[in-house]
């Protein structure tokens, strides 16, 4: 990645989360999770680390098999969230970890895609795996919401504002995302990209203002609302029911390795 491709990327993925407004616009995040959990299949007594646990919802699904499980994330709202469940949970960044060989299991939910410093994310989870340990992830992959962002995009150029802004999260193929495990002392033992149609709670709008925040911040906020209604119209006739409700392009990417 180049200094200017990563100012970009930094710059679009730019975010404030707030507690309330993403268990109530994305808490799908942590319940449709099912076949990840399955891979990663948490053993009584053991130790994993929770990467990007958000506010915990998950996390306390490993705890009930019996795991013993530490999470991190760079948020302090979702953290504060976690903590009031009683979770043992820690400010890092996932791009700078510095655990050592402690975890049977580094476990990951829909945050790698936030981490666009995935080579040194890759080499943080290495060194806190015992030789032998898992690594399971899923996360955005390649072609995830390709609708939302090209209308993201598009909306951007007729405007004259930062088609940049779109986007900017890291969205690999299986190819690129097991060469990068692999040069990092891995071993692969599946791989994949799941199309995964997302139905959305609260409606596009919902989604846009969890996740998109700094996107819209290139308008004043007297006009967002006039924008997020362009972006709807796109939108609609791929992703909305005749009912009328949404449902977003998902495609995920699936993965179990072993430190090798």
């Amino acid at each position: 990645m180049t200094a200017s491709q990563r100012t970009d990327s930094d710059a679009a993925l730019r975010q404030v989360w707030g507690a309330e407004k993403y268990a109530k616009n994305a808490r799908f995040v942590s319940d449709m999770t099912s076949e990840v959990v399955s891979w990663l299949a948490p053993r009584p007594g053991e130790h994993i680390l929770d990467l990007g646990c958000g506010d915990g919802a998950l996390t306390e699904k490993l705890l009930q098999a019996g795991a013993v499980v530490v999470g991190a994330d760079n948020s302090e709202a979702l953290l504060a969230a976690a903590r009031r469940r009683g979770l043992d949970v820690r400010f890092k960044d996932g791009q700078a970890l510095d655990f050592g060989p402690v975890f049977d299991a580094v476990f990951s939910n829909a945050a790698l895609h936030w981490m666009t410093r995935a080579d040194d994310v890759v080499k943080g989870v290495a060194r806190a795996l015992k030789k032998g340990g898992r690594f399971v992830a899923e996360f955005g992959g390649h072609g995830n919401i390709a609708a939302i962002v090209t209308a993201l995009r598009a909306t951007a150029i007729v405007h004259g504002k930062d088609p940049a802004l779109a986007a900017g999260w890291f969205y690999p193929t299986p190819a690129e995302y097991r060469a990068l495990l692999e040069a990092n002392g891995f071993s692969v033992d599946k791989i994949g990209l799941f199309p995964r149609p997302t139905p959305l709670p609260t409606g596009l709008r919902g989604w846009l203002s969890t996740f998109r925040e700094s996107y819209f911040e290139q308008w004043p906020e007297r006009e967002r609302g006039q924008i997020i209604s362009e972006i709807e119209d796109l939108l609609a006739p791929s992703l909305r029911d005749k009912s009328g409700n949404w449902t977003a392009d998902y495609v995920r990417l699936r993965v179990a390795a072993v430190r090798a």
